[in-house]
């Protein structure tokens, strides 16, 4: 496939704030997304907690390969394509579980879980010839590296090592996963579900959009804000509470390499409104801890939007993990985890994972909203003169810096797309270029332009 055909260059012009609406439903493009993003950038496959005993295992994707994730009798981790090497068939069904072979229903032929081929059928009368087995294994996922928790994988031999790519990232997702000793932990199973629009919409809205909030979930913020009623008594008959972006003293915006997240400054650790008392109370609880091993800001930070390039999201104080399978041009499966510190109280990991459900939820009361919005732009987008009109990402044009107060990265205030510009300049960099070496140059190229 040639990138020349698609010029994908001239569908994203990140400098002024613009992007051609085609990015979302083009085939070729898709499938040049397959090749060169999912098939060369780093796609969270699991947490380690999912599998923690030898031969233990779980099914999910990159892009749209499926993938099973096995813990080795070292205590290692590998990935292998879900594929048996005979005639394509899936040799691990369950989403979950422990196993010491994965035998494949179509004709039998079993790997261990190492990936070997360790048995085949009637081989002796079958293949008279010999058949060289050792040749035959499951297809190794190329690069599987860890960190505190996430498990990752890569095809690309050639891509930057995991915290390389992940970059300044890493920072405000410690804020998740460093907040006490012993880490974090996958409660529960996974939610699954699907949404008929562009992977691309959910991720830039986690990257970059705390704008839509004020009106897509004005609804559920003004209820719940008035279940919590604690500012609104103090301020006494007649009176509301302001809402927090007229009240913070600063909120950030970070958008570099692809990667996105936004948060209001805060002076209490007090989370969303929407989560359980409970969860509430253990945020308030764990505070000095979590200050003394994250600083103040990040302890503090119990609201948030996340996306790490090109499709892991969550949010701060919400317990809500999440990854857009893409699933076509048109269609996104969305993957749900309710995440939580390992060694915060049984009663605690319950209330989280309620909370994560009954907001974020493929039923969740803000779930609803962006599903509605996101499947509701793809069908705008099936038309002939809609998918070729360019869209206005100016929100915070020319407003990027880098702070002096050791929040890291390129920011902005938040009401902007400083991180939706820069996740497409990505996708676009990735798209056009050959090489990592390549990517790279135009992404240090770009940062120069933004911050210039």
């Amino acid at each position: 496939m040639t990138t020349t055909k698609l010029n994908v260059d001239a569908l994203v012009d990140a400098g002024n704030g613009r992007v051609t609406s085609a990015i979302y439903t083009d085939p070729a493009i898709y499938e040049l997304e397959m090749e060169r993003i999912f098939g060369r950038c780093w796609l969270f496959l699991a947490h380690e907690s999912q599998i923690p005993k030898a031969g233990d295992f779980f099914n999910t994707y990159m892009g749209e390969d499926p993938i099973v994730v096995v813990r080795q009798k070292d205590g290692s981790i590998k990935a292998f394509l879900n594929q048996c090497r005979h005639r394509s068939m899936r040799v691990s069904h369950a989403d979950s579980g422990n196993t010491r072979a994965f035998t494949c229903p179509y004709h039998g032929w079993s790997y261990g879980v190492d990936g070997a081929l360790i048995e085949v059928p009637l081989e002796p009368r079958a293949y008279p010839q010999g058949l060289c087995k050792e040749k035959w294994g499951l297809l190794e996922v190329t690069r599987v590296e860890t960190y505190k928790g996430l498990v990752f994988g890569n095809w690309d031999a050639t891509a930057p090592d995991l915290r390389t790519y992940m970059g300044d990232i890493a920072w405000y997702l410690d804020g998740v996963l460093d907040r006490r000793e012993g880490g974090t932990e996958i409660i529960g199973g996974v939610q699954k579900w699907v949404i008929d629009c562009n992977w691309k919409f959910p991720a830039e809205q986690f990257a970059s959009d705390q704008y839509h909030a004020l009106f897509s979930h004005a609804s559920a913020v003004e209820v719940l804000g008035a279940k919590s009623g604690d500012a609104n008594k103090a301020l006494g008959s007649g009176q509301t509470a302001r809402p927090v972006w007229e009240t913070a003293k600063d909120a950030v915006q970070y958008g570099e390499d692809g990667h996105g997240s936004g948060f209001f400054f805060t002076e209490k650790p007090d989370a969303n409104v929407w989560v359980d008392g409970e969860v509430s109370q253990y945020f308030r609880d764990t505070y000095s801890e979590a200050e003394a091993r994250l600083g103040k800001v990040r302890a503090l930070r119990l609201a948030g939007h996340n996306n790490m390039f090109p499709t892991l999201s969550w949010l701060n104080g919400t317990a809500t993990l999440r990854v857009w399978h893409p699933r076509g041009p048109h269609q996104v499966e969305v993957w749900a985890f309710c995440i939580a510190d390992k060694n915060a109280p049984d009663d605690v990991k319950a209330a989280f994972e309620r909370s994560a459900t009954r907001a974020f939820g493929p039923a969740g009361f803000l779930e609803q909203d962006d599903s509605e919005n996101w499947a509701e732009v793809q069908k705008v987008l099936r038309g002939h003169r809609a998918k070729k009109t360019r869209l206005c990402l100016e929100m915070g044009l020319h407003g990027e810096r880098v702070r002096e107060d050791g929040v890291p990265g390129i920011t902005n205030y938040i009401f902007s797309e400083t991180a939706a510009r820069g996740m497409y300049r990505r996708w676009a960099d990735l798209l056009m270029s050959e090489s990592w070496e390549e990517v790279n140059e135009r992404t240090s190229a770009y940062k120069q332009e933004v911050l210039k």
